[in-house]
């Protein structure tokens, strides 16, 4: 008890110090944006616009539905996106917000015999979208916080529109396909260095094994005007892998952020599902009353200093611009770091952990940890409704013990809602060690998996 109200108060001063601190580098940041790009990138530090007007005049206020419109070729689509990308309460920006006063008002909505339909829209959304349309597509430049070494922007000279997608085991008579998808800040490299070796020569004979890098991540695409969203994910792995590989029917095999969007494609592919796989999902049903959105954030980052796993993920989920300069100390510079990894192990530590940790752009990494992890809280259940209703397959939960950015109480919350789930936990295993270090028996338990979904 003593120990949870030490970290209590060391937590309110060290998170308040890093509020104000990220309030002073979206100022920073601006100006570094204007003198190297000569134009002042957006952020969700400003307030909302209240319209914009382009193919006809769309009506924008700050509070609502959390709903975007999307340009996608010459199509209009409502997007869903997450509300704590602009809300996320804290001591100052409820002081900085007290203290301005907004020029903007809302429209007047109430006209005779007209009604509007209105759409949440954060003005940084606004400015993207504003810069998508009426404007001809160029070739995608990396900001200057951004790495621009081959590797991270191989997608745009090659001017591929897919994801990378690591394909291995069966190729001549493929029998079965299993799809993995790996967790957040990370890559296909967190099962092709681990599981892929491991597996039997029959089950390489047997199955086609197909590791896809999320779009953002890896070395997959990292388009800079991309919110990241649940339907641009899906879209990309079904474009990228169920179409490219021509897969009729598949396993899934998912981790952590992975989980989420395993169980979307799960509920639009049911009658194709063979057998899923989820390895700690981040589900939390939030309390009566409380909004699902805001609640999946405080637990995934709860604004603690310990332990260290939560401590990240808080810096990662409620500061853009204390994460972006992280990205632009790390990602930018991960050549060296990994230049300096191998030197001090002497290159006998495989080092794909950190290769799939620094493979992403800020913008990449902040709109998927809000837009899927925070924004799809609302929709789980719903999610997890179908998979119980609709599937016929064998779903089989794996979670660590010792896991403490995801706790245990999340998986036996998934099989609250699907009874037939099976879980497994697994002792003295955490967030990461759940299958680095445990790859073979891992590798042997999946193959268990799939031949009693064939028989």
């Amino acid at each position: 008890m003593a120990g949870r109200f030490l970290n209590k108060i060391i937590s309110f001063f060290i998170f308040t110090l890093l509020d104000l601190l990220d309030f002073i580098l979206c100022y920073l940041y601006k100006i570094a944006d204007f003198f190297i790009e000569a134009e002042c990138k957006p952020c969700y530090c400003s307030s909302s616009k209240e319209a914009i007007t382009s193919s006809g005049k769309i009506l924008v206020s700050e509070q609502g539905e959390s709903k975007i419109v999307q340009l996608t070729c010459s199509k209009l689509h409502l997007e869903d996106i997450s509300d704590t990308l602009y809300t996320r309460p804290s001591l100052v920006s409820e002081i900085s917000k007290s203290t301005v006063v907004h020029s903007s008002k809302k429209i007047d909505r109430q006209r005779k015999g007209r009604v509007r339909s209105t759409f949440t829209v954060n003005s940084t959304i606004v400015e993207m979208l504003q810069g998508r349309i009426g404007k001809e597509q160029k070739l995608p430049i990396p900001r200057w916080s951004d790495c621009d070494c081959n590797t991270c922007n191989s997608w745009t000279s090659s001017c591929k529109e897919t994801l990378f997608v690591k394909a291995d085991g069966a190729k001549d008579n493929v029998q079965e396909d299993v799809i993995f998808i790996h967790g957040f800040i990370s890559s296909s490299a967190f099962w092709t260095e681990t599981l892929y070796p491991n597996f039997s020569k029959y089950a390489k004979s047997k199955y086609r094994l197909l590791a896809v890098d999320l779009l953002g991540f890896g070395r997959s695409p990292k388009p800079s005007d991309s919110l990241y969203t649940l339907r641009e994910h899906l879209d990309m792995i079904e474009k990228s892998v169920i179409e490219a590989y021509k897969v009729k029917s598949f396993h899934i095999v998912a981790h952590s952020l992975g989980c989420i969007l395993a169980l979307a494609l799960a509920v639009k592919h049911p009658g194709s599902v063979k057998s899923l796989t989820l390895l700690a999902p981040p589900y939390f049903p939030a309390p009566k009353g409380e909004q699902a959105t805001q609640y999946m954030m405080r637990r995934v980052a709860p604004r603690r200093v310990w332990p260290l796993i939560a401590f990240g993920a808080s810096l990662a989920c409620w500061y853009e611009h204390i994460s972006r300069t992280i990205c632009l100390l790390i990602c930018k510079n991960h050549r060296l770091w990994e230049f300096l990894a191998k030197l001090l192990t002497r290159n006998r530590v495989r080092t794909y952990l950190m290769e799939g940790f620094f493979l992403h752009t800020h913008n990449a990494a902040w709109h998927t940890l809000h837009n899927i992890i925070c924004g799809t809280a609302g929709k789980i259940e719903g999610y997890l409704d179908d998979v119980k209703n609709r599937l016929k397959c064998d779903i089989t939960i794996f979670h660590g013990k010792d896991d403490e950015l995801i706790p245990v109480e999340c998986s036996y919350n998934v099989q609250s809602k699907i009874p037939k789930a099976h879980v497994k936990v697994v002792e003295n295993k955490d967030h990461i060690t759940i299958v680095v270090g445990r790859q073979k028996a891992f590798a042997r338990e999946l193959e268990e998996i799939w031949n009693n979904a064939s028989r």
